[in-house]
């Protein structure tokens, strides 16, 4: 370490904040279930993510490896592109944070690392085949497979419960709630942590600090599980109210099964080497599991809202990182202009967040307004399909149908506060 130039110093911290804003707007994916039925309190959930997400860090480096030696070519790539490519990835957290979006960091990293290296070398030190196989195309499978599996998980959930009292089953599965957020924890250190952790080790490559194809060495696994575990422990909340109320409305039944779906599938894809989004994963098997409960509604305008942002990601983050290269390719003060440019712009993101503070104390507290989201397309052909439910299940069915169907809740009595609208 004491061959790293002030410049590499720089990159490496600036890599440390993306990991701690990505630990920060990922929380949802472990605990937004979790919270929003009511299984742990807010800061207990989120102290137990940060803890989970710094064991996960050590578990594995397949990710680290696709990060550092595969999406670019490390051959040309400089520590100022790295810089680059990580101030587009933290603007862009902190944009969709800021308005409470469960956009993928990885996608954000990914584009701004080829939207870097295209404005610095070019096309070619692009590996198209890596991005295609272990990006593009998990990013398009991830929220299928994981909504699949919500969906027949929650199916197969209120089956084994279908003749057992209502008050029972919510507090054997509130305690598996626990038991599958930890499971999703445990996912996202050992998925998310690991990118950082290959940036790291690509601008030490970069910096010839060490050989080509190295793996990431201990005090960069270490440093990223810290820095991811304390980003956690902060707690996205704008995110987690999304996750947890805004796209449906989840009984602990479904919470389970959309967790261990979710974790299942990014487990899978960490020991693959897949750059996996585990904000895809946790988001997809969110809303399979809002669909497979009868008289479910997904709210489609919040997730429309959320798709936009996936499209967005890559090119978005990409765009920032490429002029931010064109600015630091200039010398000393392009680096000195882009890393101001970069702590006015968070400064600034923060300060606006600061007019709607959203935190444990109300991460909850959202009303449904009259003109609630009538169930869409798709809901209403699921729920067309889908077989009635056990007797056993109906009574916390037709309150939650109550709860989430406007139609529902205009000809029967309130039973209890209105569920939360998108946000």
């Amino acid at each position: 370490m004491e061959h790293i130039t002030l410049l590499l110093a720089i990159v490496i911290v600036t890599a440390l904040v993306f990991d701690f804003t990505n630990g920060f707007h990922d929380t949802a994916n472990a605990m937004a279930t979790t919270i929003s039925t009511g299984a742990m309190k807010p800061k207990t959930a989120v102290a137990m993510s940060a803890v989970l997400n710094l064991v996960g860090a050590f578990l594995s480096v397949e990710v680290a490896k696709t990060i550092s030696s595969g999406i670019v070519d490390e051959a040309g790539i400089t520590p100022e592109v790295i810089f680059a490519a990580l101030v587009g990835a933290i603007l862009w957290n902190l944009l969709t944070w800021l308005v409470g979006l469960p956009s993928s960091s990885s996608h954000a990293l990914m584009g701004g690392l080829i939207g870097a290296t295209v404005a610095s070398v070019g096309f070619s030190s692009v590996n198209g085949g890596t991005v295609i196989t272990k990006v593009l195309i998990p990013a398009i499978a991830a929220p299928l497979v994981a909504g699949l599996a919500g969906y027949l998980g929650t199916r197969l959930t209120y089956r084994i419960g279908r003749n057992t009292d209502q008050k029972s089953t919510d507090k054997g599965y509130k305690a598996g709630q626990i038991a599958s957020a930890g499971l999703v924890s445990l996912a996202h250190g050992t998925n998310d942590a690991q990118k950082t952790m290959g940036v790291i080790t690509l601008a030490l490559v970069a910096g010839d600090i060490l050989a080509p194809g190295s793996n990431p060495p201990m005090w960069v696994i270490v440093s990223a599980g810290v820095a991811i575990a304390l980003g956690t422990y902060l707690g996205g909340w704008r995110i987690i109210r999304t996750m947890g109320k805004g796209l449906t409305d989840l009984q602990p039944q479904q919470g389970f099964a959309a967790q261990t779906s979710a974790a299942t599938v990014i487990l899978a894809s960490s020991n693959l080497g897949f750059s996996l989004s585990t904000t895809h994963s946790c988001s997809g098997a969110v809303m399979g599991s809002g669909l497979g409960r009868k008289g479910g509604v997904v709210r489609w305008s919040t997730a429309t809202r959320m798709f936009v942002a996936w499209g967005l990601t890559l090119p978005a983050a990409g765009l920032v990182a490429a002029a931010s290269e064109y600015v630091t390719k200039q010398g000393d003060w392009g680096v000195a202009a882009v890393a101001v440019f970069l702590v006015a712009s968070s400064a600034a993101i923060w300060v606006i967040s600061r007019r709607q503070v959203v935190d444990h104390t109300n991460v909850n507290d959202v009303d449904e307004p009259a003109d609630a989201e009538s169930p869409g397309v798709v809901t209403t052909a699921m729920a067309a399909v889908t077989p009635p439910p056990p007797a056993g299940a109906e009574s916390g069915e037709l309150k939650a149908t109550i709860h989430s169907s406007p139609s529902a809740a205009s000809s029967a009595p309130e039973t209890g506060p209105a569920s939360p609208a998108a946000v």
